[in-house]
């Protein structure tokens, strides 16, 4: 009769777990051990659902519940309703499993951290709406860049429902298209205050999420699961408004800094231009094309000086051999020797008679005189040299 035993109702066994199994019902079985005894144990599922943590062979716990008859066996065995871990905290258990389980995962791997953008227009913070955290985040990402939008989603950021709500907000948020980055946190507080964000949903949230997202729960002490989930953790929410925009006095100092470089840049710029532009002046200067044409000019006059030169000389030159031609012509002229007494006889065919055997008696013959011809007709033929006589013919 154990169950009607008071005592036997409500102990706290301290033991080792071993042969542990989960059930697909959700019940959990195992034996509790120690160095001289051993006693079966099981948890059903709705004391389960209370855990903070998963329960493994060889981990030292303490369990709460009562004793009692599993008649099938006939074995007595503790029916527990509570289960703490013996030296470490079931959070801290919970958070060691969950970690371990997601890295192996390769949630936490660098290489699917998203960059932050340098200067993002609009931000959507998911956060508790009353608490310090969200007012240091406006009034900090209003200073420091101001006109930029901000996107308050009121959460739960702790207690029963708190995860979900964050993980909800993450993916509302990521529905939009106008929201560059978030920013998930809260301000500090204990391991259990802050427990929403060492769950999965929380943590898968933030790894599926398109959107870059910034961690900045707790104190910079404060390590969560949604840390290592994040693209960035900011040890607080004040420092992730800090990280999420650039600081305005920081642009304009970097801007007039841009602005005198760019300045000098075309000075200096303008200067070698100028430079070079009156190099450009000076070999125009030098190759100039009106000089170019003028020398060529120049040149054509020399060229045309000495061929009106030469021309001049030849025509002097053949001036001279033309009269030269001229005097001999005269010289050798019929009509200079006809000029000193002589004469020419032409036939009617105009040939000239050089020959009496050309002609005959009764010919008509011209005879050319220096001043006009002589129309006569032959009446005799005599041959012979012009000094001697011959026979008439």
């Amino acid at each position: 009769m154990f169950n009607a035993d008071a005592i036997l109702n409500h102990v706290s066994v301290k033991g080792e777990i071993s042969n542990f199994k989960l059930h697909y019902s959700g019940h959990m079985y195992f034996t509790l051990k120690d160095d001289g005894a051993k006693i079966k144990c099981v948890m059903f599922k709705n004391y389960c659902s209370n855990l903070k943590f998963m329960p493994e062979d060889g981990m030292s716990v303490i369990v709460s519940g009562n004793i009692s008859l599993y008649e099938r066996d006939g074995q007595y065995q503790i029916y527990v309703e509570n289960m703490q871990p013996d030296g470490i905290g079931a959070l801290y258990i919970a958070y060691e499993q969950l970690k371990k389980k997601l890295e192996a995962e390769g949630i936490f791997d660098r290489q699917h951290k998203k960059p932050i953008p340098k200067f993002p227009s609009k931000v959507g913070v998911v956060t508790s709406s009353t608490g310090a955290a969200v007012r240091d985040i406006i009034n900090i990402l209003s200073r420091r860049y101001p006109g930029i939008e901000i996107l308050i989603v009121p959460v739960l950021v702790q207690g029963d429902g708190a995860a979900y709500e964050i993980s909800e907000a993450i993916e509302e948020l990521n529905k939009r298209n106008d929201i560059d980055v978030i920013i998930v946190g809260r301000g500090g507080g204990s391991i259990e205050e802050l427990w929403a964000f060492n769950e999965e949903a929380t943590a898968r949230a933030i790894y599926e999420s398109r959107i870059p997202v910034i961690s900045a729960v707790g104190h910079e002490t404060d390590f969560t699961i949604a840390d290592f989930a994040a693209d960035l953790r900011a040890p607080t929410p004040s420092a992730a408004a800090e990280l999420c925009v650039p600081d305005k006095n920081d642009i304009i100092y970097k801007l007039n800094i841009c602005l005198n470089s760019l300045f000098n840049l075309m000075l200096t710029y303008i200067d070698e231009k100028k430079s070079a532009l009156n190099q450009c002046r000076e070999m125009i200067k030098a190759f100039n094309p009106a000089l170019f044409i003028n020398q060529k000019r120049q040149y054509i006059d020399s060229l045309n000086s000495k061929l009106v030169s030469s021309i001049k000389y030849k025509i002097d030159l053949y001036n001279e051999l033309i009269k030269k031609y001229c005097t001999n012509l005269n010289i050798l002229s019929p009509l200079s020797i006809i000029s000193r007494g002589y004469s020419i006889t032409y036939t009617e065919e105009l040939d000239v008679v050089d020959d009496i055997k050309k002609v005959k008696v009764g010919d008509n013959i011209n005879v050319l005189v220096k001043n006009g011809y002589l129309d006569c007709t032959i009446n005799e033929l005599k041959e012979g040299n012009v000094n001697g006589r011959e026979k008439n013919k």
